[in-house]
């Protein structure tokens, strides 16, 4: 009997992957750096530090003995012109200066940063209260501490999508143009292969090593973070597997006339950079402008990383996410075909 030749290239692959130290460490180790990084960068802590520069004068020192009386407040007395730029630089998240004649605050932050805002608002807060004013209407807080709810849970899929779309663009297409480079795609003409087998076998190598990758981060993220999917683990399952098909037809479709390292790497990083920026991985994309969201909505990891968040943080099932997938497919679809039709092995 004569092996498909469908199997015998994607034993080929998978091989040919395990046995490289390199690509392990992408698949395994780098994604577990940056859960732990970012993880650590933006854990939820109970209290966040506000970092407030006070310029040196008569009030300094009643200001500063005013804010530190709050926990959340690390101040710094500083010179006016060594403050202003402590600001400029990102060292401090708010100046505050007094006047020794009227006791008026001048307050200088950067309205677009909401780290600033927040400095702003929360430093006028703590001083009127000791220059003693008085709320008009009573208050109560209630904090919100549950798993799914912190930013943690929200990174996660984000993290996940960008490792599918990094593991099939990079894993598939520069993979078929090393081995244009390296000749032996003119090899693999001399055999009894068709052409969809060898684009299919590169794809399904990629899913054999994505589906333990994402368990891998699943597993870790729960471990160090205690972060659990609210909806059924099955559909992220599902997601995770069409979506790596998707990507590796989008990597098959880029490296399907590359002749060069720059050339793939270039329209690796033309594909991506959009969606790096503009899909959601460490923020929503609902901070973009109105204009802009039909275009972002169908970028390829974009359904990928809402269908992700609408399981793991909302509990929602296949119905909910029917829309995303079929975004999924269609984009592996068009791409897998074109892909088929457009290579070339030399």
């Amino acid at each position: 009997m004569n092996p498909h030749p469908f199997w015998q290239l994607l034993i080929c692959r998978v091989r040919e992957t395990w046995r490289t130290p390199e690509a392990i460490f992408w698949v395994f180790i780098f994604p577990l750096v940056m859960i732990v990084a970012l993880g650590l960068a933006f854990r939820s802590d109970r209290v966040e530090t506000i970092l407030v520069d006070v310029e040196q004068g008569a009030l300094s020192e009643s200001i500063t003995a005013s804010l530190q009386s709050d926990e959340r407040f690390k101040v710094t007395v500083s010179p006016v012109g060594e403050a202003q730029r402590r600001l400029r630089v990102g060292k401090t998240e708010l100046v505050i200066a007094a006047s020794d004649v009227t006791g008026e605050y001048n307050y200088t932050f950067d309205p677009t940063r909401p780290g600033s805002l927040l400095a702003r608002n929360s430093a006028d807060d703590v001083l009127q209260t000791a220059a003693g004013r008085k709320n008009v209407v009573s208050t109560s807080d209630v904090e919100m501490d549950e798993a799914g709810s912190r930013y943690i849970d929200f990174l996660i899929p984000g993290l996940i999508g960008m490792g599918l779309m990094g593991g099939g663009l990079w894993g598939v297409g520069f993979a078929v143009t090393d081995m244009r480079i390296r000749q032996l795609l003119k090899r693999y003409m001399g055999t009894p292969m068709k052409r969809p087998h060898f684009l299919a076998a590169m794809m399904g190598s990629r899913l054999l090593f994505m589906i333990p990758e994402t368990l891998f981060i699943l597993f870790i993220a729960w471990l160090l973070f205690g972060v659990v999917s609210q909806g059924s683990y099955l559909l992220v399952g599902l997601i995770v597997i069409i979506a790596s098909l998707q990507f590796g037809g989008i990597g098959l479709l880029v490296a399907s006339r590359a002749k060069t390292v720059e050339a793939v790497s270039g329209l690796m990083n033309l594909v991506m950079v959009p969606m790096w920026i503009g899909s959601g991985i460490f923020f929503s994309p609902d901070r973009f402008p109105e204009i802009a969201q039909p275009v972002i909505s169908l970028l390829p990891l974009t359904p990928v990383i809402r269908s992700l968040r609408m399981v793991m943080l909302e509990g929602a099932g296949l119905l909910a996410v029917a829309p995303s997938l079929l975004l999924i497919v269609v984009w592996g679809s068009l791409s897998f075909t074109i892909a088929i039709v457009t290579f070339r092995w030399d």
